[in-house]
C-alpha cells in the first residue's frame, strides 16, 4: 500500500507539472490518463487488460460509436473510461459511455476523466443503468490518503465488481448522512430535540410546548459539544469530551455494540454483527417492516414476522460466519457469489467474514426477498 501511495503521489506531481501542456485529448490520454492506468495495474500496452477505442455490437449502441478505453479482467470488460482533454470541463453523463455501460452487465464501473479529475459511476439506482451522478470524485492534484485507499480498490489484482458497488453505496451513504447530521446540528428539528431529551432521561412529558421551550437550549448544547470535540481534535489529547464540559457532570454512555441477551433464555444472544446484518438487509430491500428472530443456533431476518418466511439465516460463527438463503443457488447465482469474492461452503451456505459483505450480493438478497413475498411459494401442495 505504501508503494502504491508513493506512485500516486509522484503521478500527482507529474499532473501538476505537465497538465497545462496537454492541450489536446490525445496528449491528455498519453501523458495523464494512461500513466494512472499503469499504476492501477492495467498496463496500457497489454491488450488483454486495456483496449482503446473499444467498439462492440451492443443493442442500443449507435453505429461507429466507441468508448475510449475498456479495462478487462479475465477476458471480461469490467470498466469503461471516457477521456476528455485537460482543459475540458467534465459533464456528469456522457451519452456513449452510458449506452455502453447499460448494454454490458459485466461492467460495474464507468469513469469520465480529463486527467486531473476522475468521476466514477455505477448502477445503484437501477441495476445495469448508469447513475446520473458519480459516486466518487477524485482530484489528482489534491490527493488525500482516503483517495489513495479508494483508488487501491480499482487495481487490477484487487478489482472486484461487487466490492466496488459496496464502496459506491458507502460513499453515497456517507455523503447523505453527513448532510443530514449537519442539517440536524444547525437547525435542531423537533425529532432531533425529542431524541436528545429522551436520551438525556428528561422526566417531563415531551409535548410540543415543552419541546419548543428546550429547542434553544439544545442548540446551545450542540454548539458546546461540537466546540469541545474540535478542541479535543486540535489538541490531540486523549481526554474524553465530557471532561471538557463541567466538573461533576456525568454522561451515561451506552455501548451500542454490546450483546443483547434474551431475558427468557440466556443462551439466545443477539450479537452486534447480527444486528448490523439485519440493518444491511433492510437497506437492500428498502422494507422497514422486516423483523428478526434469534435462537440458539442461528439468526433469521423475517418477512411479515413469519418464521417460515425467512429471507436470510445468519450463522454468526467466529471462525467461519455464513448465511443461508431460501432460494436455490443456481450456477448463475454461484458465479455471482464468486465474482463478489465470497466462498460457498457446505450446504450452499455463503461464507461472509463480516456482515458488510452481504452488500456484495445485494441482487441475491433481493431475489430471496421476492421469493418470501410470493404467497404461491408457501401454499400447501
Amino acid at each position: 500500500m505504501n508503494n502504491f501511495k508513493e506512485k500516486l503521489s509522484t503521478h500527482s506531481e507529474h499532473v501538476k507539472k505537465v497538465g497545462d501542456h496537454c492541450t489536446t485529448e490525445e496528449t491528455t490520454k498519453q501523458a495523464l490518463i494512461l500513466p494512472l492506468l499503469d499504476i492501477l495495474g492495467f498496463t496500457p500496452y497489454d491488450p488483454t487488460k486495456v483496449k482503446a477505442e473499444f467498439k462492440a455490437d451492443f443493442p442500443g449502441v449507435k453505429a461507429n460509436e466507441r468508448v475510449d478505453y475498456a479495462l478487462f479482467c479475465q477476458d471480461l470488460p469490467v470498466m469503461f473510461i471516457e477521456a476528455k482533454s485537460w482543459g475540458e470541463e467534465l459533464n456528469n453523463h456522457c451519452p456513449q459511455l452510458s449506452r455502453y455501460f447499460n448494454a454490458t452487465p459485466e461492467v460495474a464501473v464507468a469513469a469520465i476523466t480529463n486527467g486531473r479529475e476522475w468521476r466514477f459511476f455505477t448502477d445503484l439506482e437501477q441495476k445495469n443503468i448508469m447513475d446520473s451522478a458519480p459516486f466518487l470524485k477524485i482530484k489528482i492534484e489534491e490527493l488525500q490518503d482516503n483517495d489513495c485507499e479508494q483508488l487501491y480498490q480499482f487495481r487490477y489484482d484487487q478489482f472486484k465488481p461487487e466490492a466496488l458497488r459496496t464502496l459506491a453505496e458507502e460513499s453515497i451513504y456517507f455523503s447523505l448522512f453527513t448532510k443530514t447530521i449537519a442539517s440536524s446540528l444547525r437547525e435542531a428539528p423537533v425529532d432531533f430535540v425529542k431524541y436528545v431529551a429522551n436520551k438525556s432521561n428528561i422526566s417531563r412529558q415531551l409535548n410540543q410546548k415543552f419541546l419548543d421551550s428546550i429547542t434553544p437550549i439544545v442548540k446551545k448544547a450542540i454548539e458546546k459539544a461540537v466546540s469541545n470535540m474540535v478542541v479535543v481534535g486540535l489538541t490531540g489529547k486523549k481526554e474524553s469530551v465530557d471532561e471538557l464540559i463541567e466538573d461533576n457532570e456525568e454522561i451515561n454512555e451506552i455501548d451500542d455494540k454490546a450483546d443483547i441477551v434474551d431475558p427468557e433464555n440466556n443462551k439466545i444472544i443477539t450479537t452486534y454483527s447480527e444486528r448490523v446484518l439485519f440493518d444491511h438487509v433492510n437497506s437492500i430491500t428498502n422494507d422497514k417492516d422486516l423483523t428478526y428472530k434469534d435462537n440458539e443456533s442461528y439468526f433469521s431476518v423475517l418477512y411479515q414476522t413469519k418464521s417460515n418466511r425467512w429471507i436470510v439465516r445468519y450463522y454468526d460463527n467466529k471462525q467461519r460466519p455464513s448465511i443461508q438463503l431460501p432460494i436455490e443457488l443456481t450456477e448463475q447465482a454461484k458465479d455471482e457469489i464468486k465474482r463478489a469474492g465470497l466462498e460457498i461452503g457446505a450446504g450452499d451456505q455463503i461464507i461472509i467474514e463480516k456482515p458488510e459483505n452481504i452488500l456484495r450480493i445485494a441482487g441475491l438478497i433481493i431475489d430471496a426477498y421476492e421469493y418470501t413475498k410470493n404467497n404461491e411459494n408457501f401454499k400447501r401442495k
